[in-house]
């Protein structure tokens, strides 16, 4: 707990756009596509969080002879939060584990998307799990915020 001190506090100090949209929570991060998904898979495994998986979507499209812009998908989770999850619900496993995604619009903007588990409480209408949700959501929340801080 100690240790989250000193981040809480560059984080409250950091300014950062953040949009709640369609489900989706997104920060705008003044990092390329690539630093912004270094940065966040780095914090997250500092933490002791798996990392499961990265996805380079535009690389792939590029494997294909397609163009895209700068999009990065990180799947990761802890097995002990998405268990207590899946009991109370399921059919939540079809979104876990977690991912964010990083990209770049239109405009060489780019932003880190994740789910809203309240969206996801909702979705699968999960009774019984306000204490997990609350700890994921805190959690998708500082991660998000320490990646993109400068």
């Amino acid at each position: 707990m100690k240790r989250l001190i000193p981040l809480a506090l560059v984080l409250f100090c950091t300014s950062f756009s953040v949009v709640a949209d369609d489900g989706l929570v997104k920060y705008q991060s003044h990092y390329s596509v690539k630093e912004t998904a270094d940065r966040f898979e780095n914090i997250a495994k500092s933490k002791g969080i798996t990392v499961f998986a990265r996805i380079d979507h535009q690389k792939n499209a590029s494997g294909v002879n397609l163009t895209l812009r700068p999009t990065e998908v990180i799947i990761f989770g802890n097995p002990k939060v998405g268990t207590r999850l899946m009991q109370c619900a399921q059919d939540i496993a079809i979104d876990l584990p977690q991912k964010v995604m990083v990209t770049e619009d239109a405009n060489h903007l780019v932003w880190l998307t994740y789910n809203n588990p309240d969206y996801l409480k909702k979705r699968h209408q999960v009774k019984g799990c306000d204490e997990v949700f609350n700890k994921i959501s805190g959690l998708l929340k500082t991660l998000s915020k320490a990646a993109i801080a400068k």
